[in-house]
């Protein structure tokens, strides 16, 4: 059977659906297309600055702007940079975006497990009558220090009981972050599907900052979920795979 489902590269497109819906808006950090003025911006407003490829997937190219008291320090993969004033950061991220359209996006502060960072990946199905459901909640941990926390930046995955207990939430806050996610995935399913027909699946990279905030970084529209199968539980994974086999994806 062939993959059915919609997809849209587009992170500036996708955001944008979202900041339409006032329901929706709330959760969706600061972004904007980068350019000179709304760079100037974010860094007035915001301690951390992501600066990503509109187009990118696997948490590569993503670039991390701290600000400093004596300037400004970016974080590309391993590589440290630091730049005196904000002319000087905007001509390096610059040459980046000669090649491609990237976005800058308000850095949130990650709730840790264990001290390591996490985010969460909710991930929501279409059945085939056509309702959207939120079929897995899971964790990714990343390494402190790291950019990104996907898999393929060194990452790990984890569950999310199990990665929430490691957290300083309570047991009714952590009851209560499940419900607002699932909610949320279901919310946004049916936000994408009055732009563009033909989505079966969507995968919503969620932050929870210090006090248990939820914050959409971005949403996938072919989001991976393999890296469950290396789980010794594979349940998870099963569950997903039977709802994904009903447009065509197996893996």
């Amino acid at each position: 059977m062939k993959y059915k489902s919609s997809s849209i590269k587009s992170k500036w497109l996708k955001t944008k659906w979202l900041l339409k819906q006032p329901d929706l808006r709330k959760y969706v950090p600061t972004t904007m297309q980068f350019n000179r003025a709304n760079l100037q911006a974010m860094l007035s407003k915001n301690s951390t600055t992501y600066f990503k490829p509109t187009g990118g997937s696997g948490g590569f190219n993503i670039i991390r702007i701290t600000t400093e008291s004596k300037g400004y320090k970016t974080k590309l993969g391993a590589v440290k940079s630091y730049f005196s004033n904000s002319d000087q950061l905007y001509h390096y991220l610059n040459r980046f975006s000669k090649k491609r359209s990237y976005l800058l996006q308000k850095g949130i502060h990650l709730a840790t497990t264990h001290g390591d960072p996490f985010d969460i990946r909710v991930m929501v199905q279409k059945t085939n009558e056509g309702k959207w459901v939120s079929t897995a909640l899971f964790t990714k941990i990343g390494k402190p220090g790291k950019v990104a926390t996907n898999y393929n930046q060194g990452g790990k995955v984890g569950f999310f009981h199990p990665t929430m207990s490691g957290t300083k939430y309570s047991t009714a806050s952590i009851q209560r972050i499940e419900a607002q996610l699932k909610h949320l995935g279901v919310s946004v399913g049916k936000n994408f599907d009055r732009h563009i027909n033909g989505f079966r699946e969507l995968g919503l990279d969620v932050a929870l900052d210090s006090r248990g905030n939820a914050w959409i970084l971005e949403v996938n529209t072919r989001p991976q979920f393999y890296p469950l199968k290396k789980m010794r539980d594979q349940k998870l994974y099963r569950k997903i795979v039977s709802y994904a086999r009903q447009y065509g994806r197996t893996k």
